[in-house]
């Protein structure tokens, strides 16, 4: 094999090699020296975890299903975000507009007329659906 023009030599090439083996072939133990690693939890610690105690930052927001936030989506889908604030006829219209399903239209016929809706959550709120709860 021809080196060419090379700041190393062969050993050298070898030994620096094996220390990033583990990190390129993704093994456990990619730490060059072995005092670098972590110690393991002891027998009467919990193990390790990246999420805190009580932490929801996955899934659906407090307050909320996974089914209703994607309920709400999809009605957001419908309605454009420059329609906004808007009455029920208008929302109705650019729903239509955006190829709305039959139900999501029936939904914004039930809402009242002659009050103006600022927001996607304000519609699902009127429509008796629950938005998220504010985390502290």
């Amino acid at each position: 094999m021809d080196r060419g023009n090379s700041k190393h030599g062969p050993r050298l090439d070898e030994e620096m090699a094996r220390e990033v083996r583990g990190t390129v072939q993704g093994v456990a133990g990619s730490r060059a020296e072995e005092w670098r690693e972590p110690e393991p939890a002891g027998e009467d610690q919990p193990e390790a975890t990246g999420v805190p105690a009580g932490d929801r930052r996955a899934g659906a927001p407090q307050g909320m299903t996974d089914q209703e936030v994607e309920q709400r989506s999809r009605l957001g889908r419908y309605l454009e975000l420059s329609a906004l604030p808007a009455d029920r006829e208008h929302l109705r219209h650019t729903a239509e507009k955006n190829q709305a399903p039959d139900d999501v239209i029936d939904a914004l016929n039930r809402l009242p007329a002659g009050r103006t809706y600022e927001t996607v959550s304000e519609v699902w709120a009127t429509l008796g659906h629950a938005n998220e709860s504010t985390r502290w």
